[in-house]
């Protein structure tokens, strides 16, 4: 009886830590958890939080207002880049898998998605209404040699992701059309 009384109350703690962990996280963020290096394997870790977005914003306020436009609605760019081999592999696929499921069971729109032989991208999207994109989050996997995970975050117009792309180097991002549809139609 005791160790039904203790699992439970290890299930439950687990359960609240999780919530509020999921609490916790910015509108346009997702839980890609630990990714940790695998020795022999390429690592790259970049997190760009928004202290460093808003310094760069002010520099490039002269030089660049167009990308200073654009930055000053970030609050955070994530971008993670694992090599693949045969330690770590079967793991980094199950990870994108269950990021993506996470991704549709939360309502984020797929907006890309590109299979070719053994490449796989997605790219998803977290709107708040029709003008604003909370967040976008890329994923990829590229053969066997290596995945790919960027999360962005903020207040980022659907128009500008194209820019965004081309300034971070986030490929997926780059061959986004610059205007939406509608707008295209309109004129």
């Amino acid at each position: 009886m005791k160790n039904i009384i203790r699992v439970t109350a290890v299930i439950a703690a687990i359960s609240l830590i999780t919530s509020v962990r999921a609490a916790n996280l910015e509108p346009g963020a997702i839980d890609l958890g630990k990714l940790s290096p695998t020795p022999g394997a390429e690592f790259v870790e970049v997190n760009i939080n928004s202290n460093l977005i808003a310094m760069v914003t002010n520099f490039a306020k002269k030089a660049e207002p167009e990308v200073a436009e654009i930055l000053k609605g970030l609050k955070s760019i994530r971008v993670n880049v694992l090599g693949l081999n045969d330690e770590n592999r079967d793991d980094i696929q199950a990870r994108i898998a269950s990021v993506r499921t996470q991704l549709d069971k939360n309502g984020w729109d797929r907006i890309v998605t590109v299979i070719d032989g053994a490449d796989d991208v997605g790219v998803y999207m977290k709107t708040k209404g029709a003008e604003v994109v909370e967040g976008v989050v890329v994923t990829v996997l590229s053969g066997k040699k290596e995945a790919v995970f960027v999360n962005i975050i903020g207040d980022i117009r659907p128009e500008k992701l194209a820019t965004v792309g081309e300034r971070f180097n986030i490929e997926p991002l780059k061959h986004l059309p610059a205007k939406p549809a509608a707008e295209k139609s309109d004129e």
